[in-house]
């Protein structure tokens, strides 16, 4: 009775190996995908994806390697003008902050008390010099005009 039940297994074993190679060429043969020419992808000279081959044709456009900037650029120091001029547009005096708004460009520049020659209020002219902060640039000694 053993041997029929090993028998028995065996067959279902391989029936079960002849559907699962049934089914993978069944698969190949349905399959949209078409090969490995299909899945190429191609870069062109615009750097867009695509699918059909660069023209071998086209002339290519020779590349400076001294120009090709890898990570942060240099900084470049850009002289500031000494003294600026300005409006306060905000000013909290019991939290002893701040915002000026410079007259030529209209860019606003934090203000903290400690940067402050002479008491301000909102709507005061300024004069004023700015230093690079930790979250941007900061108006430093501020002086009423």
């Amino acid at each position: 009775m053993a041997t029929f039940e090993k028998r028995e297994k065996e067959k279902k074993r391989l029936q079960k190996q002849e559907e699962k190679k049934r089914k993978k060429e069944e698969r190949k043969a349905n399959s949209p995908g078409g090969g490995l020419e299909n899945m190429m992808a191609y870069v062109d000279e615009n750097g867009r994806i695509t699918d059909t081959p660069p023209d071998p044709t086209k002339v290519r456009k020779p590349i400076d390697i001294s120009e090709i900037e890898i990570g942060v650029p240099k900084r470049v120091d850009v002289p500031q003008a000494a003294e600026r001029m300005g409006r306060v547009d905000f000013f909290d005096s019991s939290k002893g902050f701040g915002f000026i708004k410079e007259d030529v460009t209209q860019e606003r520049f934090f203000v903290h008390v400690s940067g402050l020659i002479d008491e301000v209020t909102e709507g005061n002219k300024v004069q004023f010099e700015v230093e690079r902060g930790q979250r941007g640039m900061n108006a430093v000694r501020v002086k009423k005009v």
